[in-house]
């Protein structure tokens, strides 16, 4: 599928065909595809929780306004990040670059992120953001669809997932074979209204 084609075609879907389950290798090729996003300094600080235990699912179901995408669907991502990855051997993120690169950047990874609890949380927002992105049109390009979430308890699904104190969740990406139709697009605003050029 042609990349437009994809962006255009993508919708969130609801509801799910329960007995089809994704291949290995698609899941591989679903997450090769979501680790080339990019993220801030090159950290690589998501971390990408597949839930495929049945029980599990139900339990998070609970705890996610009993959304029905999260127990029905092939595979579900929880997409989550390490606030502290900056901090975690960061001259592995630049092993490849020219040493002077890597000692420019290396050291500006600490001062960006150090004492900065805001900073860490939002650019584990952004980059998950941008994975879920990168995974939701790598499976529209396998011909399947997809559901973005943030409709959870956050506390309750770090407890579920057992996620380390330094790591939190992002949002959840539903994915499978779609049983019916998107709604049509229920009201797209204009160009005009949401492009601006230099200031507002």
């Amino acid at each position: 599928m042609e990349l437009k084609d994809a962006i255009h075609a993508r919708r969130s879907h609801k509801a799910f065909d329960t007995s089809h389950k994704l291949t290995p290798i698609e899941i591989e090729s679903l997450m090769s595809s979501a680790i080339l996003s990019p993220t801030a300094f090159n950290i690589q600080h998501w971390r990408f929780v597949l839930v495929t235990d049945a029980p599990l699912r139900e339990k998070i179901k609970k705890v996610s306004w009993n959304q029905s995408q999260v127990t029905d669907a092939s595979l579900l991502v929880v997409l989550t990040g390490d606030l502290m990855a900056w901090n975690k051997e960061p001259e592995r993120y630049w092993k490849n670059a020219p040493a002077n690169v890597r000692d420019y950047l290396v050291p500006a990874i600490s001062v960006y992120y150090k004492d900065k609890p805001q900073v860490q949380r939002d650019e584990v927002m952004h980059s998950c953001g941008m994975a879920a992105m990168n995974l939701m049109l790598a499976a529209k390009d396998l011909g399947y669809d997809s559901c973005p979430m943030d409709g959870f308890d956050f506390e309750a699904v770090a407890k579920l997932l057992k996620l380390p104190d330094d790591h939190t969740p992002a949002m959840f990406v539903a994915i499978g074979k779609s049983i019916q139709e998107p709604w049509p697009r229920p009201g797209q605003l204009s160009l005009e209204e949401v492009v601006k050029y230099n200031q507002f």
